[in-house]
């Protein structure tokens, strides 16, 4: 391939994609799709969905892979980084070798927590890179919730569930945003009675889920709720906003 698109797609929902990004699927000579296994079936069958939606009867550019698994027998790091190896190799093999522009669709937005961007710069020879940037899960789940991410004149910070549950809440933050969250990290936290959280799953989507209030109130209803349809999909995407009070 000569030319890489990393295509943002939003929360799965058609409506979310910019001009700029269907313009873009248009254009491309091939769309790979990756393919996740049993049980994730839905993940593929989305974006083949949009595809439909925005190609229409031109389907023949989109192709699919099957998506390495990251060996968890490993140490985090070193096993992100054989995985990336592996991803890139696969988008290398994926890609039919007659044709330049070839486009990859990334949930959300290709800069904010997701790998594409390290992935495209192990491949070689190296393409031209090209990001058309989509709507986060987090401007969707806040827009959900209408709420504004910051409180007035505070910072607030981005971060995963690994960190809060290894690190704890940060210092000299009134809210954080938390991603990749697979544990419901929000229980590793003391005196729950402080905090206020805003979750969403699914954000954007038919099946969207939405909870709000007090973590003492809520956090048993998200982890119920989470396993629940966790479980009827095979995989769930979800985000969430804590403010600590005091």
């Amino acid at each position: 391939m000569q030319e890489l698109l990393l295509i943002g797609i939003g929360t799965g929902n058609p409506d979310h994609i910019t001009g700029e990004a269907r313009r873009a699927m248009r254009c491309a000579d091939a769309i790979l799709i990756p393919q996740k296994g049993p049980g994730k079936e839905d993940l593929a069958d989305l974006r083949l969905q949009i595809c439909d939606a925005i190609l229409g009867a031109d389907t023949a550019r989109i192709v699919t892979f099957d998506l390495p698994v990251r060996d968890e027998r490993v140490g985090y790091v070193a096993g992100v980084a054989a995985w990336h190896d592996a991803i890139a190799e696969a988008w290398q093999h994926a890609a039919p070798p007659d044709l330049q522009t070839v486009a990859l669709l990334i949930w959300g937005d290709p800069s904010l927590y997701d790998s594409s961007l390290r992935i495209a710069a192990r491949l070689h020879p190296a393409p031209r890179i090209r990001v058309i940037p989509g709507i986060t899960s987090l401007q969707a789940m806040t827009a959900a919730h209408a709420i504004p991410l910051n409180a007035v004149g505070r910072p607030v910070q981005i971060t995963t569930g690994r960190r809060l549950r290894e690190d704890g809440w940060p210092d000299g933050m009134d809210r954080i945003a938390v991603m990749l969250d697979g544990d419901c990290a929000f229980r590793t936290l003391t005196d729950q009675d402080r905090y206020t959280i805003w979750w969403g799953a699914y954000v954007g989507m038919p099946n969207q889920l939405l909870f709000a209030g007090p973590l003492s109130q809520v956090s048993d209803q998200i982890v119920a709720a989470r396993s629940e349809t966790r479980k009827a999909h095979g995989w769930i995407m979800d985000i969430y906003v804590l403010e600590r009070r005091g």
